[in-house]
């Protein structure tokens, strides 16, 4: 059973929109903030944002998450998310299951290089350089790949082709590691984490998976619906929130997204919360104007916490192949990245995005996405990766 969220944010009258949340119409700036009080369980006041940081908000809804479930749901939960088909399933399975099409397009195409070769000569070396720029881990994590191997095969210790794959491993590890780093909140204060990405990319769906993640953990938080300009996203954050019990801050669409995450953070704060994390809109990283919004968001922040926001997260789409790893660069120029979510893995053959981005970038990889259900955003650990890339495939 699944919560009957979609009811309780039907359209609002036009009266309903003039007494809470309509914010399609932004008001004009005032010398100061509104005197507009956050929900009656939130007993600390935000401090006065100036009029160049954020537009004057009318008053949030905080959206707390129902206790009951109802019998139907938009955001009625796949049947193979239930406990007992993960166990049997298997974390590796299906993180294996996962990387199908990356593992088709890399591994056993190596595979198929070395088949019937009785040495590794010139001729298989350009083969397989050319094999890993089709299967997107770029110029320069290729380039480390094949000078590790051929200074190998230099030195004679590597000359039979049927072991080709563990070197392959081996120098894949050499790049990922490094860039393998957990993240989980603090008790004890609020920390926000911001989530950025374009258009597409699954922010508001991550941002559900990881506050469902860290809920069953024992972490307490509230999620900021800052994404005010795509239709139905606010509806669809405050699904995850009545889906894993997490209260929700928003505004209407069209909302200034700075001061819905400003409001977030102190309405976090007042609740004593371990984080806020908040979803911001999806813009292209060469939409200047719209990367400007996010470094206000980040001043706004600042004005509460000049620590804050103590993390910021990019999510992207692997499927977009090299161009993810033009926006990681351009994001990270922008606001200072912290962290990298890679999703859809499941869905492309371009898999090998990952090293690339882990090669050309000192940003750590937090998690990656191989499927629809919850337990497919796991935090990113190389050797799983790695094995699961290379398993053999099923006969």
């Amino acid at each position: 059973m699944v919560f009957n969220w979609f009811k309780r944010n039907k359209s609002p009258s036009q009266e309903e929109m003039t007494e809470a949340t309509d914010a399609t119409v932004q008001p004009e700036p005032a010398e100061e903030k509104p005197d507009t009080a956050l929900p009656a369980n939130v007993e600390a006041e935000p401090e006065a944002v100036s009029e160049e940081e954020a537009t004057p908000p009318p008053e949030p809804l905080l959206e707390e998450p129902e206790a009951q479930l109802t019998e139907s749901s938009e955001m009625a939960l796949p049947a193979a998310e239930t406990a007992a088909s993960s166990v049997q399933k298997g974390l590796f399975t299906r993180l294996r299951e996962g990387l199908n099409r990356s593992r088709e397009q890399f591994t056993e195409g190596v595979g198929r290089l070395v088949l019937g070769k009785k040495v590794i000569d010139d001729e298989l070396l350009e083969d397989l350089e050319a094999l890993l720029l089709q299967a997107d881990l770029g110029a320069a994590a290729t380039r480390e790949i094949m000078t590790s191997v051929t200074e190998k095969v230099r030195r004679k210790e590597l000359t039979d082709p049927a072991i080709l794959k563990k070197a392959l491993r081996d120098a894949l590890l050499d790049i990922l590691r490094p860039r393998a780093e957990l993240w989980v909140p603090e008790k004890g204060r609020t920390q926000v984490l911001m989530m950025v990405g374009i258009n597409g990319a699954g922010k508001t769906t991550t941002t559900g998976k990881l506050a469902a993640r860290w809920k069953a953990d024992g972490f307490s938080m509230v999620l900021a619906a800052g994404d005010t300009f795509r239709a139905a996203a606010v509806e669809q954050l405050q699904g995850w929130g009545q889906r894993v019990q997490v209260p929700v801050v928003a505004q209407g669409t069209g909302a200034d997204s700075a001061s819905v995450v400003f409001d977030a953070f102190a309405a976090a704060r007042a609740r004593s919360a371990d984080l806020l994390i908040a979803d911001t809109a999806g813009r292209l990283h060469t939409q200047d104007h719209l990367m400007e919004e996010l470094k206000k968001v980040k001043r706004v922040l600042a004005k509460q916490d000049p620590e804050a926001p103590h993390q910021i997260w990019l999510v992207l789409d692997a499927g977009t192949g090299q161009n993810a790893l033009n926006q990681a660069q351009q994001f990270h120029e922008a606001i200072g990245l912290t962290g990298i979510c890679i999703t859809k893995l499941d869905g492309t053959a371009k898999g090998g995005v990952v090293a690339a981005i882990a090669k050309a970038l000192p940003i750590p990889i937090r998690y990656i996405g191989v499927g629809e259900q919850v337990a497919d955003l796991r935090p990113f650990d190389p050797e799983s990766f790695v094995d699961a890339l290379f398993a053999e495939p099923k006969s």
